[in-house]
């Protein structure tokens, strides 16, 4: 590109300066800014420098003045996303197990650009996830958006579904067919993606690992309206302990005083939360009785157990006696 090319976009060149490599810790006086417009072949003199920099504040840029001895000095103070706020946004996008690896770097570069060269260095160094599995299908990140369109426009999706195999390869579910569903809700649970939707092959309410589908096509056939039976069904799906079905049934559970956090966690804190004794609590949920639910239930071991009603208390004693008889044989 010309020099007298570079003229032109002077102002939105000075701007991408300030953004890229001035902060707080890191001020330019108006000699470093003319040494570093020239370097796009601009060529500036320090009365039009200013009146470039003024127009930049009016525009809206939070451009402050400091001292650096006898020289005034120039940084950008404050931008869309704070430091910390970047922090927070990487971290979640370095430990999302359903972005990949290539993904997820792509989107910490772009989150790197919103903040000064130097911070951007800070802000990869500190991210590492140790030990996190991360997703293979690339697909992921386009399937969710070909969820969200064919939603919106209540539209019908297509697409193939894969589970592995014992040689880790994948294996496409009833042999490659195709799956014609009517989505209706995209559900955020225990780091993956789920589509809820209603299922034409099974004529059922269905949920499916966003991540696992393949080949996702947007219809122009209308999707099925559920019916109330169906809406209630698929609302009740979008719950972690309903993932694979059951009774929704209110429990009362008695926990270790040491799980509040977790208890908190789960359920919020309107989470209505009544002392048993010294050194225990009692809580009363609704759930769907599920595995999710039994999983989730049996990880505290003797710290937590079902008090009510009876019929569920009897449902957990199969189940342990279940569990037991796996290593008693």
């Amino acid at each position: 590109m010309s020099k007298q090319a570079y003229v032109k976009p002077k102002l939105l060149i000075l701007r991408d300066i300030f953004l890229e490599k001035t902060d707080e810790n890191h001020a330019l006086t108006v000699s470093e800014l003319i040494k570093e417009l020239s370097m796009y072949g601009i060529s500036v003199e320090r009365k039009t420098l200013y009146d470039d920099i003024n127009i930049l504040t009016t525009y809206g840029l939070d451009i402050v003045i400091s001292k650096r001895s006898h020289s005034n000095t120039y940084y950008v103070a404050s931008r869309t996303f704070q430091d910390e706020e970047l922090q927070v946004l990487a971290n979640a996008v370095a430990s999302s197990k359903f972005l990949t690896n290539k993904k997820s770097n792509e989107l910490i570069k772009k989150l790197e650009k919103l903040t000064s060269v130097y911070n951007a260095k800070e802000l990869k160094r500190t991210i590492y996830i140790e030990g996190r599995v991360k997703n293979f299908n690339e697909q992921i990140y386009y399937n969710i958006n070909s969820l969200h369109d064919a939603i919106n426009r209540k539209k019908k999706i297509t697409f193939r579904y894969f589970s592995y195999a014992l040689n880790k390869k994948k294996e496409y579910r009833h042999n490659g067919e195709v799956y014609a569903v009517s989505p209706y809700y995209i559900v955020w649970e225990n780091d993956y993606y789920y589509l809820i939707c209603y299922c034409d092959k099974h004529q059922n309410i269905s949920r499916y690992r966003i991540d696992r589908m393949v080949n996702v096509n947007v219809s122009e056939e209308s999707y099925k309206v559920p019916n109330d039976t169906e809406q209630e069904l698929a609302k009740s799906l979008r719950s972690t302990f309903s993932m694979y079905g059951g009774d929704k049934k209110i429990v009362t559970i008695e926990f270790a005083n040491e799980l509040i956090d977790v208890i908190i966690d789960r359920f919020g804190s309107d989470v209505r939360i009544t002392k048993k004794s010294d050194s225990t609590f009692n809580v009363s949920v609704e759930v769907q009785i599920s595995p999710p639910f039994w999983g989730w239930l049996f990880q505290f071991g003797t710290k937590a157990k079902i008090i009510a009603p009876q019929s569920i208390v009897e449902e957990a004693k199969k189940e342990a006696q279940t569990l037991a008889e796996i290593y008693n044989t």
